[in-house]
């Protein structure tokens, strides 16, 4: 009887013991895993912030210390003059409302456009549905570059060369966009759907009442998103805004390296106010962005 009572004991201690074991391995390697993603975490944070922070220094510094020794971060003569002067010597605060116009009329065009056209490919039946649906998927695979000179022609030809609408139309019709909201709308029930056509519902209703107010992280990460990249955009508006005032800020900033004699403490102090809303965005939104880009199922 003793016996026979002891040995399922000690097949159940064994067990026990080989559970702590594999728990205690499952925490290491976990702990592991945590350093490590911490470690690249820090190094991608400093390869993005060393070339600010240095943009930063350098523009706090006068010129004649940054010819003597530009390797240098140190100075003793910090002051604000490059500030003032790329301000005063330029028009950056016409940069700043091209910019700031152009990326905010960006923003509500390409999410009203992408959503309605996700809508309608996610809720309505027509021929053709899915090959259209690759086609402008296929958008992806298109270099931009390889789109400039038909643009450039078609722009051109109905006379919108040198306005704001000849950078903001061809940023409407995004893919990367449009493959958002067709994610995040396709998540939607259909049942949801279903009920409100039953209840007479028109799909413009379903779509404004239903799909837009449930799609809220989608289009928080579409604007912020479109709002970056219209405002970093840098070929297109180069070739089709002719006029200095009307350039954006990447476009006026380069104009202020072309000269022969390079100022480049005014030069930096031009690119950290250049880069200045787009920090702001990051860190006001960067809990928007996760949120929308987690919810839309891009991993």
């Amino acid at each position: 009887m003793a016996t026979a009572v002891a040995a399922p004991a000690a097949d159940t201690a064994r067990s026990g013991t080989r559970r702590s074991s594999r728990g205690g391995e499952q925490d290491r390697s976990g702990k592991l895993f945590n350093r490590l993603a911490a470690t690249c975490v820090t190094l991608f944070a400093l390869i993005w912030l060393v070339p600010f922070l240095w943009a930063l220094i350098t523009s706090l510094r006068p010129n004649d210390e940054i010819a003597a020794n530009p390797t240098t971060p140190w100075s003793s003569n910090w002051n604000l003059d490059a500030y003032s002067y790329a301000w005063n010597s330029s028009p950056l605060g016409w940069w700043y409302v091209n910019s700031f116009i152009i990326s905010t009329l960006t923003v509500v065009f390409t999410v009203v456009v992408c959503s309605m056209a996700a809508f309608a490919l996610v809720n309505l039946n027509f021929r053709g549905k899915y090959v259209l649906f690759g086609l402008i998927l296929a958008g992806l695979m298109v270099p931009v570059e390889a789109l400039v000179l038909p643009q450039f022609l078609e722009f051109r030809a109905i006379g919108l060369l040198g306005t704001y609408w000849a950078v903001i139309l061809p940023s409407v019709a995004l893919p990367v966009a449009l493959f958002v909201f067709h994610s995040f709308i396709k998540a939607i029930p259909v049942a949801l759907i279903e009920a409100a056509r039953l209840d007479g519902a028109s799909w413009w209703r379903i779509y404004s009442q239903i799909a837009m107010p449930l799609s809220r992280p989608a289009i928080s990460a579409v604007a912020i998103l479109t709002f970056i990249t219209s405002w970093n955009a840098f070929l297109w508006p180069l070739l089709v805004l002719t006029q200095t005032k009307s350039q954006t800020i990447p476009v006026g900033l380069s104009s202020l390296v072309g000269g022969s004699a390079i100022q480049y403490a005014e030069t930096m102090a031009s690119a950290v106010l250049g880069i200045l809303p787009l920090l702001a965005v990051f860190l006001v939104l960067q809990r928007q962005i996760a949120q929308g880009v987690a919810n839309t199922g891009i991993k």
